[in-house]
């Protein structure tokens, strides 16, 4: 989709519904963060499978005075009580999946909506009346929705059915997620009065009653009540931060900046896989990338950014941590010596033996860019569908089981621990190029986060394809696949029968997915023309494989 020149916004999200409600806000005189909040409030509703308020989020936020990006940490602290040996004491060889003992860590999602509102609040008195939009109009369609319900998605439905048996034994899983006991069908109606209830209360009382006030003290009732080791205390102490980006510069092919989060996001091993590629391509003797035909769906292409992959995949499960607890430097993995190093492991023409510990994630991305070409880039999430599986019953938030990006390795600097941060697979990108585009983009999927960035930027950016068609061109993935467990390569079939065969022959363990498969995630993108011709052109993809769209005004 592109917008006229007088285009006054754009919103993509993996929902239709989520894009609605924050395109709404834009035409009310809304910046891109209130937007982006009331997008993200929608998703908790309409999407209740992959984000809630029991989540996580990450933010990269683009303003156009100065040029400056900046990051927002939303991610929930491990609570004061939890600990690898309690939960040896509890009988667990694992880090649980599901269940109370799951909900080791605080939501920072909600935190994260605040913060984001505090960097937006100078951009008011650029915005229509020149006041902030109140909070509870934000919230007001995921209040509708969840009052007055919404139609279950394909995605929700196949999810609640596929995880039945561990989903249903969690408490308060079937009084707000099934009907008659049974999972919903894609298209019935279903109401989360619980949830709505508890957004009203956050409209009213304000984004910091989540963490401390009287809806705090009964959510920690809550808690207590599920078995929960998290505390009063830990809610309080809950905050999200501002981060500088990572970036990772290329000088050609087009000049173009890349930004994402820093530990504890996965955002460094977004930009490795390109920054890997692109030294690559150059040994190759191209300029742009090491691609060899007329389409991106070719075998250098797959092949070289595969292996980038596993590259920087190797370096992330080694070190990658709370930021506090690491002794490892991300910003040295972006240095062009170092990510030339990592490209000569590279065989051109053979795949390195590889197996990955194995990362879920059931994840939101979404984007806006509002009328004075501000732009946030996204990232919301419970981890696996339905996170822990518990849900509060008053409140009606589903808590997720982000401590399961904890390490029981009591070496490894991810170790958990009181009040400590979890490694996070969320990593919201954000291109600016030389010429003036501002790219946010993103994709849902744990392990398939990284790879979808730089298949979609690479096929953008260096091989020529139009935004929705790099969003919807076939796709891969290494590693454990959203829904799935295996380590092979997953290749779309409809990949040409030639690039399968290659990449066969290269070693690599292919196995083959229906097309326009959601294990591969749910990408979008957006793009602002911000100088020369095209000035205010806005251009906008949802992924097919999603529910989403992308609306403007």
């Amino acid at each position: 989709m592109k917008t006229a020149k007088a285009s006054r916004g754009m919103v993509v999200a993996p929902h239709y519904l989520a894009s609605q409600a924050g395109l709404a806000v834009l035409r009310e005189g809304g910046n891109a963060v209130e937007a982006a909040i009331a997008t993200a409030a929608c998703l908790c509703v309409v999407y209740p499978h992959m984000s809630g308020l029991g989540g996580d989020a990450f933010w990269t936020i683009y303003e156009p005075e100065g040029g400056r990006v900046r990051c927002i940490e939303g991610v929930g602290l491990s609570g004061s009580r939890v600990s690898a040996e309690a939960l040896r004491k509890a009988g667990h060889k694992y880090l649980p999946r599901r269940g109370s003992q799951a909900m080791l860590t605080c939501p920072g999602a909600v935190s994260g909506w605040s913060k984001a509102l505090e960097v937006a609040a100078p951009w008011a008195s650029s915005i229509s009346s020149g006041l902030p939009l109140p909070l509870p109009r934000l919230l007001e369609d995921a209040i509708y929705y969840a009052e007055h319900g919404f139609p279950v998605s394909a995605g929700q439905s196949r999810l609640t059915r596929e995880g039945l048996d561990e989903l249903k034994a969690q408490p308060g899983f079937a009084r707000q997620f099934l009907q008659d006991a049974q999972p919903p069908a894609p298209g019935m109606r279903h109401t989360l009065p619980a949830l709505a209830r508890t957004l009203r209360r956050l409209g009213k009382e304000g984004l910091e009653a989540f963490y401390q006030g009287k809806l705090a003290e009964d959510i920690a009732a809550e808690l207590k009540e599920a078995g929960s080791p998290l505390t009063m205390d830990d809610l309080k102490a809950q905050r999200a931060a501002l981060r500088d980006p990572l970036q990772l510069r290329f000088g050609s092919g087009p000049p173009v900046t890349l930004y994402n989060c820093p530990p504890p996001s996965q955002g460094v091993s977004s930009l490795m896989i390109l920054g890997i590629y692109n030294r690559l391509a150059a040994a190759a003797n191209s300029s742009q990338t090491a691609a060899t035909g007329d389409s991106s769906d070719n075998f250098d292409l797959v092949h070289g950014l595969v292996e980038s992959t596993k590259l920087a995949f190797l370096l992330r499960d080694a070190h990658l941590a709370d930021p506090e607890h690491m002794r490892a430097s991300v910003e040295s993995w972006l240095k062009p010596e170092f990510l030339a190093e990592l490209a000569d492991k590279i065989d051109p023409a053979k795949a390195m033996t590889w197996h990955s510990p194995e990362t879920g994630g059931d994840t939101v991305w979404f984007g806006v860019i509002d009328s004075a070409g501000r732009a946030v880039s996204c990232i919301q999430s419970i981890y696996f569908e339905f996170g822990s599986g518990v849900v509060l019953p008053e409140s009606g938030i589903t808590w997720h089981n982000r401590s399961l990006g904890f390490s029981l390795d009591p070496e490894h600097p991810n170790r958990l621990g009181p009040r400590k941060r979890p490694f996070h697979t969320l990593n919201p990108a954000l291109a600016i190029f030389d010429d003036g585009r501002i790219m946010p983009y993103g994709c849902m999927g744990g392990e398939g986060q990284p790879q979808t960035q730089a298949a979609l930027f690479s096929r953008y950016a260096w091989e020529g394809y139009d935004l929705q068609q790099a969003i919807s061109a076939p796709r891969w993935l290494l590693g454990r696949a959203w829904g799935d467990a295996s380590s092979s390569l997953k290749l779309e079939s409809d990949f040409s029968p030639e690039v399968t065969r290659k990449l066969k022959e290269a070693g690599h363990p292919v196995e083959l997915v229906p097309p326009l498969n959601d294990m591969m995630g749910h990408a979008g993108a957006l793009v602002l023309h911000s100088t020369g011709p095209n000035r205010g052109l806005i251009e906008g993809a949802a992924d097919p494989r999603s529910d989403g769209a992308a609306a403007c005004w």
